[in-house]
């Protein structure tokens, strides 16, 4: 597995992600959004998983008509993304999901 988060240092869900691997002893990169950002292709990638609706909920997302206008707004803007973004190759999930997650361990 090559875990990576993407996420804040005062969310929450972001910090029981962390715990999560932590207590599993699952190495994972960590990647503060609010600092670092996302480059393009991990926010493509995270994109092509779960779908740019569900990345963002912010009204300065959601009045833009086109995914790539969407997605653009995101990679310019990373504090509207949901956090945690957790990434595991071409899988990812958005916010705390220990039951997908599980299922990345037998693989």
């Amino acid at each position: 597995m090559n875990i990576q988060i993407f996420g804040r240092n005062k969310c929450f869900d972001t910090k029981k992600a962390q715990r999560y691997f932590k207590e599993r002893r699952v190495k994972f990169q960590y990647v503060d959004v609010d600092r670092y950002g996302m480059s393009r292709g991990e926010l493509t990638a995270v994109k092509n998983a779960v779908g740019i609706a569900a990345m963002s909920d912010a009204p300065e997302v959601a009045y833009l008509a086109y995914d790539g206008d969407k997605l653009e707004e995101l990679f310019q803007r990373p504090e509207l993304l949901k956090t945690p973004l957790v990434r595991n190759g071409r899988q990812a999930t958005v916010g705390y999901c220990p039951d997908v997650w599980k299922g990345w361990e037998s693989t």
